[in-house]
């Protein structure tokens, strides 16, 4: 699908999607949809499109004031010219309406905006069908939410298609705001997926949005009531550019052959609307692209940007690289890798000097008068099969008077990254990859050896929780030391199962809640490395085992490093869920009868559990209202205790404990590293690392972006690989829950497959269709066209939560794959085994 038609305007140095070269009165764009407009051109010379940012100290002393409010930008991905910040007080989203009062910030990107005008702020009309106030965005939980212990699996239509963008998938990442909405998006059933409706009501996912044309309120707009009103701003300074100014897209040749640009640049067209588009030398070029462009019609590239003029409406980039066909595996991975900066370049001769370098290597002499020596202890690890990096082991001995004595035993990973060198400078540019529940009677930490007497799967774990008192054959299991035997790893594993049962029970007893969603794993084909099928993943009791000991270990780590430090610990801490969306979701659970208690953390969770029954019908309601309660959900962040004040705010909504951080997984996550020195300085093996409380914030700003990067990386590889698997094996059918209602499309969970999409009315073979509200509930009755023509059309009527059938087929452009509805009556979905073999 290619990009709304913006003519070039040659004066200036082109036309931005969404905003035309004409600027109004206030600085905004008019609208993409004003042929008018459009077909003026500006006369003399270059006029500014875009606002001089301000100086850092107007900027400084405005933030001081209130006169200026600083957040993080987000750009809707379905309607590129609405754009949002959220709002520090928790309410509804600051809108930010048009490329041009964006002001050439990116999304992502920590900008500075100042209010309009009240006159200039947005209008939400009550019965609209367009309730989308608030940026659609990516939205996730924080690990805590929903499990660390496996490579997420999860599906994100990010391009100009009209996928429902996935927003609550998730792995061990952590939570962004996303999007807000507006008072009755839940009650309507819109739930936020974002599609442009024009006023016809004809839905679009492509064609440019005309402005609202209650934009500008008049003067009898003023007795509207504040709810529906949006503040609006302009954006007057970027702070901190976080995108990477990185995109992958297509080239063009210019439309007008006779311009002086046509012989000195080609039109870099970004897959992600978000992104401005760009002229790129022809020199960048490969040297046959103007006399044969349609060689390169499928060519992925990656352009960067390097300038962004306030006189031109695009931007000037540098063609970085040719990735290959658009739609194959290896150049599209390549893309959203680069897109997202993340560093995935060989490690520098440098870097690998500083690892041991004789291999095997062995422990010097002088550690073991440093360390207690555990060699000899039933020390085992529990991880994915497919684990190579093994950074955590538990064991569990029997003690005399009937207790029992746990170890969780982490990797020294500090050991190997010595501080200031440049193993360590590029694993913290990279950075990513307790309240006791139940009275332990007493806590040690220290440097230790160990010796793991075997590497068990969770699989391996599993089946010993299964057969408790069963024998595993030793064929079934995998090699053991022989100091000890399997029926003594068998039963440290039965005992860690039933403390972990019990930590875990306790821990929701005290408020903790849980959020767990679908998740996709996939099968590969060994040769093509290309996915076979794939499944949703189940976590079961061997995954919670792990997670439990995790999380009692980051909890007592915090406590210890912020004793003993408490200007410098490291920490994490997650925020309650945004007020307004909490609200929205109360009223749309009120209206339809559902006794949900939002009051606590721990009061959702007994909600959520105790509400539905386990038939499939509950099951899959579930599902939805479970995606629905994890959008107002925030983001957990990292940061350093002496630069927050307030220590209610260090608390962690999810895990309901007033301190928590990441102590348990240093060879994936740098956060870790850093806590790991901290807890060795408390333990007084080391110096306090020499890192002032500002210095080592920024450390965590660092280590809270990476990790959102490299979480959005993973969805993105995730959806190209299931966009494959549709193309490749499909069409791929399912049951589908409804999770919102328009008037002329719906939006449905597969509930097979665990990702969101939206199905349109126009695709299907339907003689009308008629949108109608019982009360406030949505609800969109399908009339289709009998498969014989005397026969009357068969009525089905669609409201939140109808069960349907659905379909999963690929589209002809490369990567993208749509969702109808299968007619009622029609042959029915293949049983539970074929299940089994998707």
């Amino acid at each position: 699908m290619s990009h709304p038609d913006c003519r070039l305007n040659l004066r200036p140095l082109g036309t931005p999607r969404g905003v035309s070269s004409v600027v109004g009165p206030h600085g905004v764009g008019a609208s993409p949809g004003d042929k008018k407009a459009k077909s003026k051109s500006v006369r003399g010379k270059k006029k500014s499109i875009f606002e001089t940012y301000m100086s850092k100290e107007d900027v400084s002393e405005g933030l001081k004031r209130g006169t200026l409010i600083q957040g993080v930008l987000r750009i809707n991905p379905k309607k590129f010219h609405e754009a949002f910040i959220p709002s520090p007080d928790g309410d509804r989203d600051i809108f930010i309406d048009g490329v041009v009062a964006r002001n050439r910030a990116l999304n992502g990107d920590l900008v500075v905006v100042k209010l309009l005008p009240e006159e200039q702020w947005k209008v939400i009309k009550p019965e609209s069908n367009d309730k989308e106030t608030e940026g659609t965005d990516e939205l996730d939980l924080p690990e805590e939410l929903c499990g660390s212990h496996l490579p997420q699996q999860s599906v994100k239509g990010y391009n100009d298609s009209p996928d429902v963008i996935i927003e609550a998938q998730f792995d061990d990442s952590d939570s962004e705001d996303g999007h807000g909405n507006t008072q009755n998006v839940l009650v309507d059933g819109v739930q936020k997926l974002s599609v442009c409706v024009h006023d016809k009501g004809k839905e679009d996912a492509d064609a440019p949005v005309t402005k609202d044309e209650s934009a500008s309120m008049s003067q009898d707009t003023r007795v509207l009531s504040e709810k529906s009103l949006q503040r609006s701003a302009k954006v007057v300074y970027i702070l901190d550019k976080k995108h990477s100014r990185a995109a992958t897209g297509f080239l063009k040749l210019l439309a007008d052959k006779n311009s002086e640009l046509f012989r000195k640049y080609a039109l870099f067209s970004p897959s992600d609307h978000r992104v401005p588009r760009i002229y790129v030398p022809l020199k960048d070029c490969p040297q046959d692209f103007v006399t044969r462009p349609k060689d390169y019609a499928n060519t992925l590239f990656i352009c960067r940007i390097v300038d962004w003029k306030e006189d031109s409406n695009f931007a000037l980039g540098h063609l970085a690289k040719s990735l290959g066909q658009a739609g194959e595996i290896e150049p599209e991975t390549e893309g959203i890798l680069t897109e997202y900066g993340v560093d995935f370049s060989e490690f520098s001769s440098e870097v690998l000097d500083c690892l041991p370098q004789g291999l095997p290597w062995t422990i010097p002499p002088e550690e073991f008068s440093k360390r207690r020596d555990l060699r000899k202890d039933c020390i085992f690890t529990i991880d994915p099969s497919t684990a190579r990096d093994l950074d955590d082991a538990l064991s569990c001995k029997p003690l005399a008077d009937g207790n029992f004595e746990v170890g969780v035993h982490i990797a020294d990973v500090s050991y190997f990254v010595p501080e200031g060198s440049p193993l360590d400078k590029v694993a913290a540019e990279r950075a990513t990859s307790v309240y006791l529940v139940q009275k332990i009677l007493g806590e040690w930490f220290g440097r230790t050896i160990i010796r793991s007497c075997t590497k068990l799967s969770y699989e391996h774990a599993q089946s010993m929780i299964e057969s408790p008192t069963k024998k595993i054959p030793e064929k079934e299991l995998p090699p053991i030391s022989p100091e000890h035997t399997s029926e003594e790893v068998h039963q440290a594993v039965l005992n860690l199962h039933g403390i972990a049962k019990e930590l875990r029970k306790q821990r929701f007893v005290d408020g903790a809640l849980r959020l767990d969603q679908l998740k996709l794993a996939f099968t590969l084909d060994h040769e093509t490395g290309l996915p076979q099928g794939c499944h949703i993943y189940e976590y079961r009791d061997s995954n919670k085992l792990v997670e439990e000991f995790m999380l009692l270990a980051n909890m007592a780590v915090a406590h210890k490093t912020y004793r003993a430090f408490p200007e410098r610990a490291l920490l994490r801490r997650h925020p309650p869920p945004q007020t307004k969306m909490l609200n929205d979701l109360m009223e749309f659970c009120d209206q339809m009868g559902l006794p949900m208690d939002f009051s606590s953390a721990g009061a959702l969770n007994k909600s959520l559990t105790k509400t539905f029954g386990d038939d499939k019908y509950s099951l899959a309601r579930k599902e939805v209202l479970t995606n629905m309660c994890s959008r107002p959900m925030q983001m957990a962040l990292y940061f350093c205790s002496g630069t927050l004040r307030d220590q209610a705010q260090f608390r962690h909504y999810a895990l309901n404990v007033p301190l928590y951080t990441h102590f348990t997984s240093p060879i994936r996550r740098f956060a870790d590293v850093l806590v790991h020195r901290l807890l060795a300085a408390t333990l007084g093996y080391r110096e306090l690392p020499d890192l002032e409380p500002d210095a080592l914030q920024k450390q965590a700003d660092h280590c809270n972006d990476r990790r959102m990067a490299s979480k959005r990386v993973q969805e993105l590889s995730t959806g190209l690989f299931f966009a494959i698997l549709v193309k490749e094996s499909g069409p791929l059918e399912s049951e589908a829950m409804v999770l919102g209602v328009l008037n002329q499309a719906f939006d449905v969970l597969v509930l097979r497959y665990g990702v969101q999409k939206r199905v349109y009315c126009n695709a299907l073979p339907l003689r009308s269709h008629h949108f109608q509200r019982v009360g406030k509930k949505p609800e969109l009755t399908l009339f289709w066209e009998p498969e014989d023509l005397e026969q009357e059309p068969v009525q089905q009527v669609v409201t939140i939560f109808s069960l349907v059938e659905v379909v999963l087929r690929a589209e002809t452009s490369a990567l993208k794959y749509s969702a109808i509805l299968k007619r009622p009556g029609s042959e029915g979905l293949p049983g539970p085994q074929d299940e089994e073999e998707a």
